[in-house]
C-alpha cells in the first residue's frame, strides 16, 4: 500500500468511528448537530489526499476541528472555498447536506461565497512563504485532529474540549489513533499544533509531556511545537493587521526546519 492509499484508508477508518459516535454526542451534550465532512464531503477530501498527501512532507500542521465555513463545506482542513479551489486545486463535486445538519448551516460546498477567515489566512501564508501548493506540501501536510463539525442549537461552534469527556472520549481516542497513523504513514518528525489545544492533543497522543519530544510507535522522535491560531476571535492573530501572527507562524516553521 502506497502513502496516499494508506492515508485514504486511515481517514475512512476515522470517519466510520466518528459516524458511530454522532448520536451519543447529540443526545448527551450541548451539541445539537454533529456532522462529519469526511463522510458527506469525501469527494473533496479524497482529492486533497490524492493531490497533496504523497509529496514527502515531514512536518505536520495540526488543527482542531472544522468550522462551518471551511472544512464543513470543502472537506479540506482550514478549507475556505476560494483557497480550496484556487490554491489547493479541489474540483467542486455535488455534496448532500446531512439529514442532521443545522438548518441554518446547509452544505453549499465549493459554491459557498462566505470565506472562512482562518483558512484564508493559513493557506495564503503558505502560498506566500513557499510560493506554490506543490512546494508547500513538499514541506508540510495539514490535518485536523477531529473531523466533526459540532454546533449548538443556535448554530454556534462547540469545540471538542467543551463536550463532556465521557461523551467525546471515544472520538478523541479514534482521532489520536488516526494522528499516530498519519505520522507513521508520512514519516513525520515535527508536529506543529495550530493553537494550544492541538498541541496538547499531539502531546497526549505521543506521550510527550508538557515539553520535550514525543515518540512514534516505531521509536522515531517527534518534535512537538505550537503556533498561534489564525482565528479572527484571537487578539494575537489580529495584532498589527495580522503581521505578528504571520511572523509567529513563519518563525515556528523555520525553527522546525520547514
Amino acid at each position: 500500500m502506497d502513502t496516499v492509499e494508506a492515508l485514504i484508508v486511515s481517514a475512512q477508518t476515522l470517519s466510520s468511528k466518528c459516524d458511530q459516535a454522532i448520536k451519543k454526542i447529540e443526545g448527551n451534550s450541548e451539541v445539537a448537530h454533529a456532522t462529519n465532512p469526511l463522510d458527506y464531503a469525501w469527494p473533496h477530501h479524497v482529492q486533497y489526499l490524492e493531490k497533496w498527501g504523497g509529496l514527502g512532507a515531514t512536518t505536520l500542521l495540526l488543527g482542531m476541528n472544522p468550522g462551518p465555513w471551511g472544512m464543513a463545506q470543502t472537506g479540506v482542513p482550514f478549507g475556505a472555498t476560494e483557497v480550496a479551489r484556487d490554491f489547493l486545486e479541489i474540483e467542486a463535486r455535488n455534496l448532500e447536506t446531512p439529514a442532521n445538519a443545522h438548518p441554518k448551516r446547509p452544505i453549499e460546498g465549493m459554491a459557498l461565497e462566505r470565506q472562512e477567515v482562518s483558512g484564508t489566512r493559513i493557506w495564503n501564508l503558505m502560498e506566500e512563504h513557499y510560493g506554490s501548493a506543490k512546494a508547500t506540501f513538499e514541506h508540510l501536510f495539514v490535518v485536523n485532529h477531529c473531523p466533526l463539525l459540532l454546533l449548538g442549537e443556535r448554530g454556534q461552534n462547540i469545540t471538542p474540549n467543551n463536550v463532556p469527556a465521557a461523551v467525546i472520549a471515544p472520538v478523541l481516542e479514534a482521532c489520536d489513533e488516526h494522528l499516530r497513523e498519519v505520522v507513521d504513514i508520512l514519516g513525520i518528525t515535527h508536529i506543529i499544533g495550530i493553537g494550544k489545544y492541538a498541541e496538547q492533543r499531539a502531546r497526549k497522543a505521543f506521550a510527550a509531556g508538557k515539553k520535550g519530544p514525543g515518540q512514534s510507535r516505531n521509536g522515531r522522535k517527534i518534535t512537538i511545537d505550537t503556533c498561534w491560531h489564525p482565528s479572527p476571535a484571537s487578539p494575537l492573530a489580529n495584532k498589527n493587521k495580522g503581521a505578528d501572527w504571520r511572523a509567529n507562524v513563519v518563525a515556528c516553521l523555520q525553527r522546525n526546519g520547514c
